[in-house]
């Protein structure tokens, strides 16, 4: 430590300060001396000058509104189903529904798919068949049931004298493939969903064929499972007040995992021919005599 200044040393400095017109001992500026000095490489900023008290001041301008911008919707939110449902309501004719489906950007769905799952068959026949989602195939060829799964529901209706060139009308709950053939949010069901009930509406059938577990919640609004309501007839009550008699069964992606239920699904087939004869779509005795594999 430096040793003291004595009196007559330090006033020898100032008199040295005096003479070389050092006549204060602070700056203009207080100096914080605890401040961190700034990191090596940054350069500090100047202050900004003070004006002068003579200068006049400076008018205020106004701030400016930013343009309204409509915040982007959460991709789970309920209005996406919404602004579905009044975009499928606008559609007067299948055709339009489909160009409505294809240019929906809503579900985010798409963003991952590579074709839009509409329909197959003949639109207007007496049978629609709702299933679940379009699998890998399905989304390669952009049409419903066209992979091992359709092919066998090809050969259970063929069993009863009935095809998707003539007698059926097929169609999804979802129009686009979940990526890795994953159940489907309730979010996208109901995006989904509220052009779906619509299509119903558009292709009238006399009957609608629920095929899975999947496509019989969303479409019936149940919890209830496929194994209990397999083969039970319901009515669907559809947005224009209209009816159509429905009929849930396994879909045939569980029957290539469990043949043993083939047995049931044949039931289901024999229930269906029955009720399109007391309908008088089909002529008495038809498949009647058809066995099931």
């Amino acid at each position: 430590m430096e040793a003291a200044l004595s009196p007559q040393d330090a006033a020898a400095l100032l008199r040295w300060y005096v003479d070389h017109g050092l006549d204060e001992t602070i700056g203009e500026d207080a100096i914080d001396r605890f401040a961190l000095p700034p990191p090596a490489g940054v350069v500090a900023t100047p202050a900004p000058p003070t004006a002068s008290p003579s200068a006049a001041p400076t008018p205020m301008r106004p701030p400016v509104a930013a343009p309204a911008v409509r915040a982007p919707v959460p991709l789970e939110s309920p209005q996406l189903a919404l602004d579905a449902r009044e975009v499928a309501r606008q559609a007067t004719t299948i055709a339009e529904l489909e160009e409505a489906v294809r240019a929906f950007e809503g579900c985010a769905l798409k963003r991952t798919a590579k074709n839009t799952v509409f329909a197959d068959g003949v639109a207007g026949a007496p049978v629609m068949i709702v299933g679940e989602a379009p699998g890998a195939d399905e989304d390669r060829l952009g049409k419903p049931f066209v992979g091992v799964s359709g092919q066998l529901m090809d050969r259970m209706f063929s069993a009863i004298g009935m095809s998707r060139e003539r007698d059926l009308y097929i169609t999804n709950i979802l129009f686009w493939r979940p990526p890795g053939n994953r159940t489907p949010t309730l979010s996208e069901q109901a995006i989904c969903l509220a052009f779906t009930r619509r299509h119903i509406e558009l292709a009238k059938p006399k009957i609608v064929v629920l095929a899975g577990g999947t496509a019989v919640k969303a479409v019936l609004n149940t919890t209830e499972g496929i194994t209990r309501l397999r083969g039970k007839w319901t009515t669907l009550m559809l947005d224009d007040d209209s009816e159509v008699p429905a009929l849930p069964t396994f879909h045939p992606a569980y029957l290539l995992r469990t043949p043993a239920s083939k047995r049931q699904s044949w039931q289901d087939l024999l229930a269906l021919d029955k009720r399109l004869r007391e309908l008088g779509v089909r002529g008495s005795g038809a498949g009647s005599s058809s066995r099931g594999n």
